[in-house]
């Protein structure tokens, strides 16, 4: 696949975005989780074992298995699955780098960290050996150095549980530079072979070379069989013999001559980081049987296979691989190792038998040779070198260190990067840790910083426009709890954040808030509250306020005695609320005034008034007395009210300050007449003054009636 897949997402979920490893079995890409949001690390098979129903029948089973696994020191497995033919596992995304590129940057590494990096591993691999789960492929590349120097176990996708249905097969999976003698046989498995392949990974470790190597898997594979280890102190004379007798007892040929479990190993190690003396087991290292060892009294058969692609250019030691067993047992043949029977001399039979098995050995051999040779020529010609990890480093440096291991460089393309700096490198084509011929041109993608955008101006668009406007700027949008607001209009975005303008990752999520509009709130209840309350209270709840004033019968002077809009009413912060304060009972003056014709004021008749102050609404009686030479014109009030034809009477319902006005004239005199008229007229007169004084008497009566009637009333 080689990196092809990125940007293909497994399960409208899973969204692969770089490849950061190639093995021989699966390929590795750091994949963003779009349910949880998180960055993971996904593991896809590789597609020619997608459509090995076993093989994948495995993965399945085992993917499930190394799941359950939970240890600091192990790293998780989320989830797993198929899809469209594609097998994957999702695992956590561990930050730092695996020991292998550790060793092969810095070669030997510091012994002490050796021994620590050994006993986390134990400790991973008791949890799986604990539920009987081998991890058969325990290599450097499989143990990733976080940033604070602690490690996780990666890659139980080929780990095989004892009770597993598929637990017997005679395919050989592993690396072959790590895999136990007994994996290389395609012998049953058991945690002894995680043990030597921990051994083999502290020696490589501690000396920064490997205890075997070869032009390829099977030579390897023999070496792991057949060959002792040299010494790491011969290697690396600055090994303290203490960690050399722990690595080299886990690299034992016979599994029973190694650490009994990995908790053992575990504690030797920490011995060793104590300071305490390291005891490991005495007995000496046992050799394995040869893998050419032939029973010469029986019917020979040669029996040894193994798989090896001529045209793909062969297997590399490195990589995770499926090869037949180096050393299998003939069906009905005599196991390796058993003692040879005594030849008789005598037998001519048995010696002609001899003869011909010699022959066909040395036949056998030539022909193993030659095959070997050839094999040997082909691998020359089509040897292969792995890409080297140059993330992180600038432009300059990667060239530098791809020249120095025989590669060509080739173009170079800027891509965004979140997480990899301006000028560095994000990835190469062909990836990192791919295997190509020497020479191979390799193109860089070149970090040009992080893809950021600017937040759009979201202000005045409603709930649709701001989601569409996030989009079209490569964001997401959330919509948070509408607020109310004064001034922002209800449905249209009162607030954002991060605020418009702001530079941030695309795909990064930008919150808005839409308005309630103004915030409604009941009108309070200020009815008979003092003035300075009343105001306070409805200022308090939002309300403008206007302050009348009017008098009123039923209610305090100072009170509020009326109140608009009515309590309890619904309206929007900051409308007007009018209150009328009550200036108690209004009095008012009642006078009055007389008026000559020319409207200058008279003393021609005199007017009494029952009251002079009254209240709202009350009455007041009055009285005329007119003098003899005069006479009244007009009687009525300042509210227009015509009291003409009468001397006396009552204005009602009076409501403001009252004046009476009584208008008279004087009464004109007729000529006098002759003497004798003089007589006549005086007695007359005299009569007619009697008369009239009768009648005035009459009418001082009549007015003294009227005032005590009056009088009394009020």
């Amino acid at each position: 696949m080689s990196g092809n897949m990125i940007g293909k997402v497994f399960d409208n979920r899973y969204e692969l975005t770089e490849c950061i490893g190639v093995g021989g079995m699966a390929e590795v890409y750091q994949a963003q989780d779009r349910v949880l949001g998180r960055r993971v690390a996904v593991k896809v098979m590789l597609p020619q074992y997608a459509s090995d129903h076993e093989f994948t029948q495995r993965f399945r089973q085992e993917a499930a298995a190394a799941a359950n696994l939970q240890s600091p020191f192990i790293v998780n497995v989320y989830d797993w699955g198929q899809d469209g033919g594609t097998y994957y596992i999702v695992m956590e995304y561990v930050r730092g780098s695996d020991l292998k590129t550790a060793i092969k940057q810095r070669g030997a590494i510091n012994q002490r960290k050796v021994a620590e990096i050994g006993a986390q591993v134990c400790q991973a691999l008791s949890v799986a050996h604990n539920q009987d789960i081998v991890h058969r492929d325990i290599k450097p590349q499989n143990i990733m150095v976080q940033p604070d120097g602690n490690v996780k176990v990666m890659d139980f996708g080929i780990a095989r549980a004892k009770n597993s249905v598929m637990s017997k097969t005679s395919a050989v999976l592993g690396t072959a530079h790590y895999i136990s003698p007994e994996q290389a046989q395609g012998k049953e498995l058991t945690a002894a072979s995680d043990i030597y392949s921990l051994g083999v990974v502290l020696y490589e470790a501690a000396t920064g070379t490997l205890p075997f190597d070869g032009p390829d898997s099977v030579s390897v594979a023999m070496k792991q069989v057949s060959e002792q280890p040299i010494p790491p102190t011969q290697v690396n004379p600055s090994v303290d013999p203490s960690l050399e007798s722990i690595i080299l007892r886990a690299m034992q040929k016979d599994a029973g001559a190694r650490f009994t479990t990995v908790g053992d190993m575990k504690h030797a190690l920490n011995d060793f980081l104590a300071g305490k003396t390291v005891r490991v087991n005495d007995e000496p290292t046992r050799l394995m049987p040869s893998m050419y060892n032939f029973d010469y009294e029986d019917d020979f058969e040669y029996n040894y296979d193994f798989d090896y692609d001529f045209e793909a250019g062969g297997m590399q030691p490195d990589d995770t691989t499926v090869m037949n067993a180096v050393n299998g047992a003939h069906a009905g043949g005599q196991a390796a190792g058993m003692p040879a029977r005594t030849m008789v001399a005598e037998d001519a039979e048995i010696e002609a038998r001899r003869k011909r098995r010699r022959n066909l050995i040395i036949g056998l051999v030539a022909l193993a040779a030659l095959v070997a040779l050839a094999a040997g020529v082909y691998s020359w010609l089509n040897r292969t070198e792995t890409v080297p990890d140059v993330t992180g480093l600038s432009v300059d440096k990667a060239m530098l260190k791809l020249r120095d291991e025989g590669f060509e460089v080739g173009t170079q393309t800027e891509v965004f990067s979140n997480n990899v700096g301006a000028g560095m490198i994000v990835s190469t084509d062909p990836p990192i840790g791919s295997h190509v011929a020497p020479g191979t041109v390799i193109n860089l993608n070149v970090s040009k910083g992080r893809d950021q955008v600017a937040v759009p101006d979201l202000a005045g668009m409603n709930a649709q426009q701001a989601r569409d406007a996030l989009t079209a700027a490569g964001l997401k949008a959330n919509e948070g709890a509408a607020l109310h607001s004064d001034t922002v209009p209800a449905e249209l975005v009162l607030s954002q954040n991060p605020l418009a303008g702001s530079m941030i990752d695309r795909g990064a999520t930008v919150t808005f808030v839409l308005s309630l509009g103004i915030e409604s709130v009941a009108v309070p209840n200020v009815m008979t509250q003092d003035e300075e309350t009343a105001t306070n209270s409805l200022r308090n709840a939002g309300f403008d306020v206007e302050v009348l004033y009017d008098t009123s019968k039923s209610i305090e002077s100072g009170k509020v005695m009326a109140q608009q809009p009515q309590a309890g009413e619904q309206l929007p912060k900051g409308s007007k609320v009018t209150i009328t304060i009550s200036t108690g009972v209004s009095k008012h003056t009642v006078t009055s005034t007389v008026v000559d014709t020319t409207g200058a004021q008279s003393t021609g008749a005199t007017v009494t008034l029952s009251h002079e102050t009254v209240e709202d609404g009350e009455a007041v009686s009055f009285w005329i007395n007119v003098q003899s030479d005069y006479e009244i014109v007009s009687v009525a009030d300042s509210n227009g009210n015509d009291y003409s034809g009468t001397t006396s009477g009552m204005m009602t319902n009076i409501e403001r300050d009252t004046q009476l006005i009584v208008t008279v004239k004087k009464e004109e005199k007729k000529p006098s007449s002759s003497s004798s008229s003089s007589n006549t007229g005086g007695n007359t007169d005299s009569g007619g003054g009697n008369t009239g004084g009768n009648t005035n008497n009459a009418a001082d009566a009549n007015a003294n009636t009227t005032v005590n009637a009056a009088a009394a009333t009020n």
